[in-house]
Formats: C-alpha cells, structure tokens, sequence
C-alpha cells in the first residue's frame, strides 16, 4: 500500500479529467461566434458546439424553439469542418479510453488493498491504467488544440440557409468546453504519468536459525 500512493492519486486525477472530457462533448459552447445582423439571432450571439449550433432568437424559427434555437449535425452534413468531425471521433474514443484506465487501475488498486502480492495482478494494470489515461488524453488534446486554433484565426463555416447563421462572424472566441477540455487533458497525462511510476516493491526474504 505504502507504494501506491501516486497510483491513488492517478485514479482520483483520471476520474476528474474523464468526467470533465465527457462534459465537454456536451457543451455547445465551443467556439462562440459575435455577429452583426440581429434580425433572427437576437442576442448577436451564436454557440458552435461539436454536434449542434444554437443561438438566442425572439422570432419562431423553429417549431419548439421560441427563444433558443438550435440545429443539430448530422454524419451527411459536407459542410462541418473537419476539426468537428475530428472532434466527434476522437472525444467517443476519449471516454472509452479513460473508461478502460479506470477499470484497469480499480482492479490493481483493488489487488493492493486487499493484500494480493502477486505482481502479475498489480503492476501490469496499473501500466495499461497509464497507457489508457495517455492516449485518452492525447485524443482530447488534438480537438481542444484543433478548434482552438479555428478560433484564433477567425475561420468561417458555410452553414446552409436552414442554420440562419452566416458564413463568417464579426469576432468568434473560444467557448467553455475548450478550457474544460484543456484541464482534462492535463488531469488524464498526469493519472498517465502517475500510474506509469508503479514499481512493484522489492520482497526479501529473512532467515531465522
């Protein structure tokens, strides 16, 4: 027990990071666009998330929808760019994948606690544990970064007329799930980095005359 601190501290990390990455597949906030005609979008403001676009509008646009109207994605709309796409796939691979080092360092801690010294039971869990919080993490990193860079370089979307968004924004920011995502990553390469350091103790044996 004395050996698995890290290895404690690595679950409590990864458990935070993979709930965090599952929260930020389901804010719409990704990138916020600012934009000048007010007309339907009355707050000027719109949300591009991953699966749908939403916006603020006092007209009836949509059956439902009197004050926020959203439109969601779907697989054969050839106008989402690819980093949303990206975003889709490699979000869905995240979570299972932070899912796995989970179940992986329950079992080993669970071998810990309850006093298997078996290495074969312990360390290599806690090595695949790793494996999973890294490439979860890797696999939020690239969308987060991806979109983020959208963002910073005020890149347009040819949404059709259905979505009654422009083309392009005034200004376009980055939305909360960005930041969310952000800390998710650190918090899963850290569980990574942690459960990687397990070193199985060294036994000795004493004998008595």
């Amino acid at each position: 027990v004395s050996t698995s601190h890290l290895q404690l501290a690595a679950f409590a990390l990864g458990t935070i990071g993979w709930i965090l990455c599952t929260v930020s597949m389901g804010i719409v906030e990704w990138r916020v666009w600012h934009v000048d005609n007010t007309t339907i979008i009355s707050s000027g403001i719109a949300w591009v998330g991953i699966w749908k676009v939403c916006f603020i509008s006092y007209l009836y646009v949509s059956p439902g929808y009197r004050e926020q109207f959203c439109h969601k994605f779907s697989g054969y709309d050839s106008f989402i760019p690819h980093e949303i796409y990206a975003a889709q796939g490699l979000l869905l691979i995240a979570m299972f994948m932070g899912l796995l080092g989970l179940a992986a360092t329950i079992f080993a801690l669970r071998n810990v606690y309850m006093g298997v010294t078996h290495k074969t039971l312990i360390a290599p869990f806690f090595l695949v544990g790793g494996f999973f919080y890294i490439f979860a993490g890797l696999c939020v990193l690239i969308p987060v970064s991806w979109n983020f860079y959208s963002v910073a370089h005020n890149q347009s979307i040819a949404f059709p007329p259905s979505y009654y968004m422009p083309s392009s924004p005034a200004v376009q920011e980055a939305g909360a799930a960005i930041p969310v995502g952000i800390v998710a990553v650190i918090l899963l390469l850290l569980s990574g980095m942690f459960s990687l350091s397990y070193r199985f103790p060294m036994t000795t044996n004493t004998i008595t005359k």
